[in-house]
């Protein structure tokens, strides 16, 4: 079954448009499927409900005026996923794409086993 990399971010509202320009969005799709990936997913937050214990909001420590993104790039195989990062993070292009239009601090991601595919 396939590999899913997730990350959830906060990202300034006024920043929609340079986020989906920047490298985890249009510009890096190529890239990343070169490198092995076979879907990747951008949602930016439209109903995101704040909670009493945790939330979105709170993972990336969301502040006014910023929405809450949520991504996955999934990958045939978790060696295929662990080989393409290595590659990603020396590929001279990511250089050129790594000004982020967000803080990279507050970023939560991590890599899943996929156990239903319905």
């Amino acid at each position: 079954m396939a590999y899913v990399e997730g990350f959830v971010v906060a990202v300034p509202e006024a920043n929609k448009a340079a986020y989906r320009a920047h490298a985890h969005a249009e510009a890096a799709v190529a890239m990343f499927r070169e490198y092995g990936a076979t879907r990747m997913v951008e949602c930016w937050g439209d109903d995101v409900p704040r909670g009493t214990v945790t939330d979105f909001w709170g993972a990336v420590k969301a502040e006014p005026g910023e929405a809450v993104l949520f991504s996955w790039i999934e990958y045939p195989s978790k060696a295929v996923r662990d080989a393409a990062n290595v590659r990603i993070m020396t590929d001279p292009r990511m250089e050129a794409l790594s000004a982020a239009p967000f803080d990279m601090k507050r970023m939560v991601m991590g890599g899943f086993e996929m156990i239903l595919d319905a």
